[in-house]
């Protein structure tokens, strides 16, 4: 599970209530309408469908799972791989990748280690590899542009559903006694819009596309540790130019590791001699 998503929801929903009661009001009074949740709700998204495929509109579940979901990319354990594969390929030769390349079990990087071993142009990889991830990425902004839609409309069928409550009110002038209520519930449903905008759609977009980018920014990472076998380099160089993708504190952590692994070496090639 995403953590920072179910927290971040979590907190915003606990925000509002509290502010809410010390304002006097009520939670119940949020759904004390439905008819202004079902506008806006039922309104944004039926307008939003009217603008994407319906393929993207099919698979609005999948998209909110994911943003609830958390899609494991152990980045060092690619680096590491990545960087034993170098070595092995300095040592032995391309061909000596096959049967590593299939115990491989994420298929971008598979096809990649494939691609190589079958002697295809390193240019031809790269396209191959980085097409992959664009498409990827185009993939991702359907569902990203569902969502940011959705957000954009939820504020336009609040006023929407306003405009509707203060005509009901404008037919209860002759009873003043109800007019608070209805002017109320006219209300309501412009903050179910700017609610629906600002705390599910337009961070459910933003969730999707950080992820995409976070996704992408890996493929990337492994197509260049896969062009560096190819070119048979220096597998520390490798490590180096793959450490560079890992965040501030895990790069420190890592540059550490190295230091403390070369200084045994250094020992036992002073030993030797």
């Amino acid at each position: 599970m995403d953590i920072s998503s179910i927290v971040g929801l979590i907190f915003t929903i606990t925000i509002i209530i509290v502010v809410l009661i010390l304002d006097g009001g009520s939670p119940a009074e949020l759904i004390a309408h439905p008819s202004a949740i079902i506008l806006i709700f039922g309104g944004s998204l039926g307008a939003t469908v009217i603008t994407s495929p319906l393929r993207t509109s099919l698979q609005l579940p999948k998209y909110v799972m994911q943003v609830f979901t958390t899609k494991a990319f152990d980045i060092k354990a690619n680096i590491e791989l990545l960087t034993k594969l170098a070595d092995k390929a300095r040592r032995e030769g391309l061909l000596a990748l096959e049967e590593d390349g299939k115990k491989i079990e994420d298929a971008f990087l598979k096809k990649g280690i494939a691609m190589v071993v079958d002697g295809i142009d390193s240019e031809q990889v790269s396209a191959i590899l980085e097409n992959n991830v664009e498409q990827m990425r185009s993939r991702h902004k359907q569902g990203i542009g569902f969502f940011t839609a959705a957000g954009g409309y939820a504020p336009t069928f609040g006023i929407i559903g306003t405009v509707m409550g203060l005509m009901n009110v404008l037919k209860q002038l002759d009873n003043p006694s109800a007019l608070g209520e209805a002017i109320a519930a006219a209300f309501l449903a412009t903050l179910w819009g700017l609610l629906s905008a600002n705390l599910f759609y337009l961070p459910l977009s933003g969730k999707l596309k950080a992820k995409s980018e976070e996704e992408a920014r890996n493929r990337y990472m492994q197509i260049e540790g896969i062009l560096a076998i190819q070119a048979g380099e220096n597998p520390r160089i490798v490590r180096d130019k793959l450490n560079a993708y890992l965040p501030p504190a895990e790069l420190n952590a890592a540059e550490t590791g190295d230091k403390a692994a070369k200084k045994p070496a250094a020992s036992a090639q002073k030993a030797r001699a």
